[in-house]
């Protein structure tokens, strides 16, 4: 293209200009070659010539408005500075961005105000995204490290630079939130978490404000944070570089010194601070010289204690923190020293009388005459003599601000070197991401050692990033395969050079530190004369003592004044000794040497020289700061060279901290000293545009034409296009084109390359593997072309449409004539018909006018007649009334008054009747009021006052006795302290005499009678602290009696504030309709206590994971070879749950009292040792019932064994067992009834003592009679129970007789073989032997067991005894003890023992209660076991006689009615469990079972659950659901990624559970159940402590199946709903930068999903849960937590990427989330509220498509965005990009319109949706209509082992 070409009117270029850098102008004459003068217009209408001389004069071309605003620098088409800056500023000001993508760097700008874009949600939408699919952000920069990290096995490194107050700190620190949180430590060390808190603890030692910034790092740092081999965060290291010394000791007007400090004077006051003898900083030197020690904004105060929480956190313990603080502390003591010059003027010295000095001292542990002495002294040491010399006042301020300098160095160091420490992990680190926060280029007026060495580190940073952009282009090119000449960038090895080189400056630096009497003057004129010949150095005009040094960024000027003295970082070795013998560990530690070696004990004599060796120059000391620093940089380059650096540019706007400020001139300066224009650089050089081949066809193919579409392969149409294109035109362009580019670099560049670098004509683009790359400018033409294409398109569609418009305009006008002429004549025709109407109207009209005036005048005489007779007759009425009127109000009066004479003799007589009624009142209540007081005072009052508030008060009291203790130790501290000071005054008196007796007086004496003062003064403040503190003990125990009073009340006011929420709970139920906005308030409070408690239950599942993770990491780094895991330690393993086994066995005295503890609390059971000590002996009473009872457990197994084996062997050995065993049960009757009856008379006993000692109180023995009734009832109910077991006995020995009478019919109806009736004799007298035996056996077995009875009441007896004996012994040291006290303490006591000891007796009294009703339900159970026996035993009798003729046929028979009658029960041994559950849950597969019932396994499981209550075994009963829930955990732990196996599971799970419910005998659940399943229901056991484990166990089942199928369909989400084209050419590409032609993702090709494949995927998931059988509602919940997922998700990429924020994709978003709806629709799933959850993202596409320019829009935006918040709304308003020219971008003026309306919502403000949001899952009760009697089990299965009952 020409310059003819280029330069046309209404082209749009940059000028430049003095304020603004910059300035827009547009050409509005077309600019021909060889005219000097350009016609220009500003942006104000302002005309401009402007010159332009030389081709190379002609201003730079703007970027078309499709590219202004664009996330990466280096996809706009011109690439130059004017377009840097004006991307970045319009970026910046109108839609508030800060970071902007530059190529491989990430610009930063500082809005100086808070911004909401860090939180966590922010964090999780960044991980795992590639770099250049989200907006630019620091965790995008931070996410691509790690990536890379994890891909490429190689370290990474993020270097933020920039100057001071440009936010470096910030940046550093919220990328290492992004590893913490993303990359959080596996165990439970919290690495994170002390990473992130050596944040606060640096800055406050490492920080401080400057005149451009209020929290500066004056230090470089680079943190390594270290990653296992799972890129888990193991550990991290820090190291520090140039910490700026000298603000210790000076700080320039409106600047701080280090945070620490203004930290510690603003919590002087604190108790803990006060040693340190601070006040102000405004008192001391070293903190005021800035004159303003206040920052707004921040509090010093709360800051240090975010900095003692981080040192706790980091394992520093307090005596260290207090250690350190007394450090700091003295620091400003020691610069508050005053240093007195003497008269001489040579010499000087330190008042004794300093209190500063002192407080040094004393906070260091040192030698105050030492120090004061050495702070005014040096020694000089030669090689024979050491001499000690006097100091000027100059020199020792010089010394003591060295000596402030150096201890706040080491103090910094040593802090460092502890947070590494704490930072440590003994773990293999296998990589590392490294954070540098280092200090960017600075220039000052003044610039001395520090600024040399801060630019001599950009110096070498720079060269690095040059070499690295330059290096990463290269890689790009060679990939591409396309040819590329190489190309000269700056190199700035020769300013390197100069400082670090043989004989550089940093060497003569070093060599002039060395001379004895060097100077800084001698050193500049070294300078001068080694480097004149450097064109990078320059000896100013007019100083002597200064240079210049011309860094890549700017020429810095350079005083030399004090760099020798800094460089030596000189402090005395004297000084320095006096702190190494510091009495205080800590401070000795800090300046040991870690050379030095321990001295070691000799006990041999030392022998002293004479005169002392000169000490040897330390090592350590020759290394100068320039020297260090030098190696420190050096090793720093190494380590950023061994990694891949990411670069992180930071960009101060303005100079005035103003929030969202921008200035020109300071934005261009840094620009071009960080290094980014030269990235711009380098890319204009080569093909800065590139594009893939389907993005530049989908984008450009309107420029081609049909027959060019005919090829398939876009790779050549692409090609053909541009050679159609560009080329011809390249042909005909001019040279000038070329020069301008020359000229473009020149300018941007700033230093001299060679021109190999510029192209030819021929290399416009060039065609690589993947991509086309263009020069500059060449998309910037294709645009154009593709604007005008649109344009001429436009154009045509225009004209046919304005024809169209014309056509149907003049068709419509001819209709309107006809239709006129048409009514036109109808109306004439019309209105001739109403005029001859008319005409016959008037006539009628006429005559009825006429007609009815007369009418009126007869009318008119008739009224007047009628009202004179009227008036006439009313005045003779009136007259007539007025006289009956008088004679009727006289009456009244006479009445009234008759009235009132009455009314006044009564009430005389009422009051004299009320005045002697209140006296004989009065006296009553006098007589009332007496007994209330006695009745007051009494115990039983307080009782009733303190009804309900025993627990309190015994905890308030508790807390008094603590208080009352801690006083009395302190009075004893007191008293010895006291003790101890007299003590120290009488030796201090006597010292004083001894004194006075040897040198009668003294400066000794006075100083003695100071301290013998001080101690006084000490003595009376902890007199008067003694008195405080028992006022405040007082004041805090009427407090502590007050706050009892509000508890009470608050108690009333709850439990009716309860009472009232439950009224209205019910009236709502009742009530019918929509629900009411208080019905939605309680139904979301409802919602958020739900998900409040699934979220407690997610986090104890997730813990209970990591505790099974970390159990099973220790089990296997604790495997030893030897060990095996036995089947018994295994079957306890396996039955570990984390519930609480249910046994309905243990119904006694143990759940009493648990339940007893419970009640009464905690506190309140510890305090009751009386209560425990009877639950540890019920403890053992139950120990040993249950080995009792196994014994008895046992002997009836063996029964029962010999029972079946005497069955096969004969029929009379049978009847024999069961009689034995019929004996057996009633002896337990009997044995059991006399236990209770014993207990009864125990019970009755111990009640009746409590009465007798407490016969004053009424209410007690109301108490005691209530009881009584309770017992004599219980007493009754017992021998009922009695008299039915006799019923049972005899009903069981009748049964046996009539048995033997049968047997002797049919042994006699036999013929015998012989007549002898020896036989029958023996067999009688062996069943009479037999029964003699049975009747001995129970006679011994009742002797024993009366006999151990006897035992048993010895026993109680003698227990009783002791008690009353210990009773008495308490009783009287109460005695005691109470005539000791106080009378207010006596009171207190008395009131505190009553409480207690009702307490207990109603604890005793409950316990006792609960006890006898639960011994009552626990008979009732087994006498209705035992009537259900009894039954079965006469059902077999009775089927044994029918049978008799064959008897071996009666247990076939019994099979056979138990098959006819099946109970829906499945029998299965104890052995064959573990199988059960191994072929039931852990090995079967959801495809085993597809073609049977849904939900079988948890049939089957509940019809073994049936059994095992059927047949009363609560163990097995324990053992099936405990073993079902740990099976059901394992197995989804081991297949924890498998939807469709958790969906199984979580079916099945949830059919358990409505099983137990449906069948647990409650009501509520009874109500849909058939009659058959009422039969089925559980008769022994209550498992609704089951159900709540399992309703938990669902909900976690629940949640894992959200996390897989999120995990799923979260990689389909993005591309499904942003990316892929479901209306195919809707979409429009947009040119892309750097960040998106080269990610961290490089993939071959396109690799995304379609809307399609994400509905397919949503309807795998809708099947597999229907097979599986689970419940409809949890299925619509499902959806609705996979539709927010998606909603959430989709929005969130929205508001975070700039690329899809356009009209079209709001079209294709509107279209999928309507697809989304019908496929709602299709599956019966859209009234689950899963459409709702799709509202947010349907109104963010609505917004991408509404008109935005108008007060209407924007009102129409407010109520149509109702789901979205503002802060969301102006975000997608700020993204909104037009893809066309044809589009327009929304104004900021629109966009502030919208942020200032008031928003609709009270929410809180939020950007991000939450994409981990859960909302609280319900379970609803759907009981199944399926019989279990009709249950089928395949047999595939392999449950042989079953029996079904």
């Amino acid at each position: 293209m020409s310059v003819n070409e280029l330069f046309t009117k209404f082209t749009r270029v940059w000028i430049p200009d003095p304020d603004d850098v910059w300035k827009a102008a547009e050409i509005v004459r077309d600019y021909k070659e060889g005219e000097s003068v350009l016609h220009l217009k500003l942006e104000d209408e302002t005309p401009l010539e402007y010159p332009v001389g030389p081709k190379s004069n002609l201003p730079f071309l703007r970027n078309p408005d499709i590219l202004v605003g664009e996330n990466d620098l280096t996809a706009l088409s011109y690439l130059h500075e004017p377009a840097v800056l004006h991307n970045l500023k319009v970026r910046f000001l109108e839609p508030n961005h800060i970071y902007t993508y530059c190529g491989i760097v990430l610009v930063a700008i500082n809005p100086y105000e808070q911004l909401h874009i860090y939180g966590e949600e922010v964090i999780r939408a960044y991980s795992g995204q590639n770099m250049g699919d989200m907006d630019p952000h620091i965790f995008a920069v931070a996410e691509e490290a790690y990536k890379q990290m994890a891909r490429d096995e190689r370290n990474q490194s993020i270097i933020v630079s920039g100057e001071s107050g440009a936010g470096k700190t910030v940046s550093a620190k919220y990328a290492m939130r992004f590893f913490a949180t993303v990359g959080g430590s596996a165990s439970d060390a919290n690495v994170e978490e002390k990473v992130l808190a050596s944040n606060p603890i640096m800055e406050a030692i490492g920080n401080a404000k400057t005149t451009r910034n209020d929290n500066s790092s004056r230090f470089g740092k680079y943190i390594q944070i270290g990653f296992s081999r799972h890129y888990h965060i193991i550990g991290a290291n820090m190291r520090t570089y140039l910490l700026e010394k000298s603000r210790v000791v000076f700080q320039a007007e409106e600047e701080r010194n280090y945070h620490i400090f203004y930290q510690l004077c603003a919590s002087a006051t604190s108790p803990e601070f006060k040693d340190l003898s601070l006040t102000s900083a405004e008192d001391f030197t070293f903190t005021s010289m800035g004159e303003n020690i206040f920052i707004e904004g921040v509090n010093d105060a709360k800051d240090l204690e975010k900095t003692r929480e981080a040192f706790t956190l980091l394992g520093i313990k307090e005596g260290s923190q207090s250690s350190i603080f007394k450090v700091v502390a003295s620091i400003l003591h020691l610069g508050n020293v005053d240093i007195c010059l003497d008269r001489g003027g040579d010499s000087c010295h330190v008042s004794k009388d300093d209190l500063h000095l002192q407080h040094f001292c004393r906070l260091l542990g040192v030698e105050l005459q030492q120090m004061e002495h050495w702070l005014c002294h040096r020694k000089l040491v030669t090689a024979t003599e050491t001499y000690v010399k006097n100091m000027s006042s100059k020199q020792a301020e010089n010394a003591r601000n060295a000596l402030a300098k150096h201890i706040y160095a080491r103090m910094f160091d040593w802090i460092v070197e502890h947070i590494n420490k704490a930072l440590h992990t003994s773990a293999k680190q296998h990589s590392f991401i490294g954070v540098l926060d280092i200090y960017g280029f600075e220039t000052f007026e003044v610039n001395s050692f520090e600024q040399f060495c801060i630019n001599y580190a950009n110096e070498k940073l720079q060269q690095q990033f040059n070499s690295h952009v330059f290096k990463l282009e290269q890689e790009e090119y060679m990939k591409e395969q396309i040819p590329w000449t190489l190309i000269d960038f700056y190199d700035n090895q020769p300013c390197i050079d100069l400082i670090e080189a043989r004989l550089g400056i940093l060497d003569l630096l070093d060599e002039e530190c060395k001379v004895p009497k060097g100077t800084d003057q001698n050193w500049a004129q070294k300078l001068y004369k080694q480097n004149s010949s450097s064109a990078h150095f320059l000896k100013p005009r007019m100083s002597n003592v200064s240079f210049i040094i011309i860094h890549f960024a700017d020429k810095v000027e350079y005083q030399c004044d004090g760099f020798l003295e800094k460089n030596r970082d000189t402090v005395y070795e004297e000084q320095i000794n006096i702190l190494k013998a510091s009495q205080f560990q800590l401070v000795a530690d800090l300046f040991h040497d870690k050379g030095d070696a321990a001295p070691q004990k000799s006990s041999k004599v030392n022998v002293r020289p004479a005169k002392p060796a000169p000490r040897g120059p330390n090592k350590e000391h020759r290394k100068t700061v320039g020297h260090q620093f030098r190696s420190s940089l050096n090793l720093l380059m190494e380590t950023l060279n061994a990694t891949t650096p990411h670069y992180v540019r930071c960009i101060k706007p303005n100079d005035f901290k103003e929030p969202f400020s921008f200035d020109s001139k300071r934005a261009v300066q840094q620009l071009r000293a960080c290094g980014v224009l030269e990235t711009i650089r380098i890319s204009a050089a080569g093909y800065p545009s590139r594009w893939t081949y389907p993005d530049f066809f989908n984008r450009y193919r309107v420029l081609l034409k049909k027959s060019d579409m005919t090829s398939a392969d876009k790779k050549l149409v692409c090609k053909n296009l541009l050679e159609t294109l560009i080329k011809v035109r390249a042909v005909k362009a001019s040279r000038v084109v070329f020069d301008m580019m020359m000229m473009m670099m020149m300018m941007m560049r700033m230093k001299g390359t060679s021109s190999s670098s510029l192209h030819s004509e021929s290399d416009m683009f060039q065609f690589g593997k993947t991509k086309i790359f263009f020069r500059a400018g060449q998309v910037a033409y294709l645009e154009k072309l593709r604007a005008d294409r649109f344009r001429s398109a436009c154009i045509k569609i225009q004209k046919t449409v304005r024809g169209w418009l014309q056509r149907v305009r003049y068709r419509k006008i001819r209709k309107m004539v006809v239709t006129l002429q048409r009514y036109g004549r109808g109306y004439l025709a019309r209105r001739h018909a109403d005029f001859l109407r008319q005409s016959r109207a008037a006539l009628i009209c006429q005559k009825q006018v006429r007609m009815l005036k007369d009418r009126r005048a007869f009318l008119r005489q008739r009224r007047a007649v009628v009202t004179i007779q009227a008036f006439t007759r009313g005045m003779f009425t009136r007259r007539i009334y007025q006289e009956f009127l008088l004679h009727h109000k006289a009456m009244v009066i006479q009445k009234t008054v008759r009235g009132w004479l009455q009314r006044r003799r009564f009430l005389a007589a009422r009051d004299a009747a009320v005045t002697v009624q209140c006296a004989f009142r009065q006296l009553l209540a006098r007589r009332r009021l007496q007994q209330l007081k006695i009745e007051a005072r009494s115990a039983e009052r307080l009782k009733k006052l303190n009804t309900g508030m025993e627990n309190k008060i015994v905890q308030l009291q508790r807390k008094m006795d603590d208080q009352s203790k801690d006083l009395r130790l302190q009075k004893d501290q007191l008293l010895q302290v006291n003790s101890g000071l007299g003590s120290e005054v009488n030796k201090l008196q006597k010292q004083l005499e001894q004194a006075r007796s040897r040198q009668g007086g003294g400066a000794q004496v006075s100083s003695l009678q100071e301290e013998l003062d001080k101690l006084r003064e000490e003595l009376q403040e902890a007199a008067a602290h003694r008195k405080r503190r028992e006022e405040e003990h007082g004041n805090e125990k009427m407090g502590l009696q007050q706050r009892v009073e509000q508890l009470e009340t608050e108690n009333a006011l709850l439990k009716s504030e309860k009472e009232e929420m439950n009224q209205r709970i019910l009236q709502q139920s009742k009530s019918s309709g929509e629900p009411s906005s208080s019905q939605q308030a309680l139904q979301k409070e409802l919602d958020e206590e739900r998900q409040r408690y699934q979220n407690h239950l997610k986090e104890f599942t997730r813990l209970e994971q990591r505790y099974d993770n970390l159990k099973e990491e220790l089990s296997l780094s604790q495997f030893q070879p030897g060990h095996r895991r036995n089947p018994s330690n295994l079957s306890s393993l396996e039955s570990d749950s984390n519930y609480p086994s249910i046994s309905t066995s243990e119904v006694g005295d143990t759940e009493d009292s648990i339940q007893l503890v419970e009640e009464a609390g905690v506190e309140k059971a510890a305090m009751d040792i009386g209560l425990f000590m009877k639950l540890q002996k019920r403890v053992r009473e139950l120990e040993q019932e249950r080995k009792r009872l196994q014994v008895n457990l046992d002997k009836m197994e063996e029964l029962t064994k010999r029972r079946g084996s005497e069955s096969r062997s004969s029929p009379s050995e049978q009847e024999i067992a069961d009689q034995a065993y019929n004996n057996l049960k009633r002896e337990e009757l009997e044995s059991e009834n006399k236990k209770l009856k014993n207990d009864l008379n125990e019970v009755r006993k111990s009640v009746a003592e409590r009465a007798s000692q407490n016969d004053s109180s009424s209410e007690l023995q109301d108490g005691y009679k209530l009881l009584l009734s309770q017992l004599k009832s219980a007493n009754e109910e017992l021998d009922a129970r009695k008299e039915e077991v006799l019923i049972l006995r005899t009903q069981i020995v009748s049964n046996v007789q009539q048995r033997e009478n049968n047997d002797l019919i049919e042994s006699s109806k036999v013929p015998e073989v012989n007549n002898s009736n020896e036989p029958v004799d023996k067999e009688e007298a062996a069943k009479a032997y037999h029964g003699l035996c049975e009747s001995k056996k129970l006679l011994e077995a009742q002797l024993q067991t009366q006999s151990r009875q006897h035992k048993d009441e010895l026993e109680a007896l003698h227990t009783q005894i002791e008690l009353l004996r210990d009773d008495i012994e308490k009783k009287q040291e109460l005695l005691n003890y109470t005539a000791s006290l106080s009378p207010e303490a006596r009171v207190e006591y008395s009131v505190q023992q009553e409480i207690t000891r009702l307490t207990n007796d109603n604890l005793d009294l409950k316990e006792l209660v609960e006890k006898l009703e639960k011994n009552e339900r626990k008979l009732k159970k087994q006498l209705r076991i035992y009537m259900k026996k009894v039954q079965e035993l006469e059902v077999a009798q009775a089927a044994a006689q029918t049978s008799r003729s064959r008897p071996e046929l009666s247990r076939q028979v019994t099979v056979q009615r138990k098959e006819k009658d099946f109970e829906g029960m499945l029998e299965y041994y104890k052995e064959d469990e573990a199988l059960l559950f191994k072929t039931l849950i852990s090995d079967i597969r959801p495809n085993t079972v597809s073609g049977t019932v849904p939900c079988l396994p948890a049939y089957i499981l509940f019809m073994c659950i049936r059994h095992a209550d059927y047949v009363n075994d609560d163990e097995k009963v324990e053992s099936l659901l405990t073993s079902t829930i740990n099976s059901i955990k394992k197995v989804l732990k081991k297949n924890n990624e498998d939807f469709e196996m958790t969906s199984f599971w979580l079916a099945n799970t949830s059919r358990l559970l409505h099983c137990l419910k449906q069948y647990s005998g409650d009501e509520v659940f009874m109500t849909q159940n058939t009659g058959k399943q009422n039969e089925h229901c559980l008769k022994n056991f209550d498992l609704a402590e089951y159900r709540q484990v399992l309703s938990d166990l669902s909900i976690q089942i629940y949640q894992q199946l959200i996390k897989v199928a999120e995990g799923i369909i979260q990689p389909m989400i993005v591309s499904a709903m942003l990316e892929s084209e479901s209306i195919p050419s809707l979409a429009g590409v947009k040119p892309m930068g750097y960040r998106n032609r080269s990610s961290s993702m490089d993939t071959d090709g396109p690799s995304g999903y379609t809307l399609q494949a994400l509905i397919r995927q949503l309807g795998q998931f809708h099947a597999t849960m229907r097979d599986h059988g689970l419940d409809p509602e949890i299925v619509g919940q499902v959806a609705r937590q996979l539709f927010h997922c998606i909603n959430a998700i989709t929005l969130n990429n929205l508001l975070l990427r700039k690329d899809v924020c356009s009209w079209s994709t709001g079209m294709q978003l509107r279209y999928n989330t309507s697809q989304l709806e019908e496929w709602l629709r299709a599956n019966n799933l859209f009234q689950s509220k899963a459409a709702a959850a799709l509202e947010p993202v349907i109104q963010a596409a609505q917004l991408l498509q509404v008109k935005k320019k108008t007060t209407q829009d924007a009102e129409a935006i407010c109520s149509l965005c109702t789901a979205l918040s503002t802060q969301q709304v102006v975000k997608i308003l700020n993204l909104y990009t037009p893809l066309n020219e044809f589009e327009e971008r929304v104004s900021v003026s629109f966009i502030r319109s919208i942020q200032n309306r008031p928003p609709q919502s009270t929410d809180p403000p939020q950007l991000l949706l939450d994409t981990k949001h859960m909302f609280p899952v319900l379970f609803p009760y759907t009981p199944s209509a399926l019989s279990l009697e009709t249950m089928h089990i395949p047999a595939s299965l392999g449950l042989d082992f079953l029996v079904r009952v």
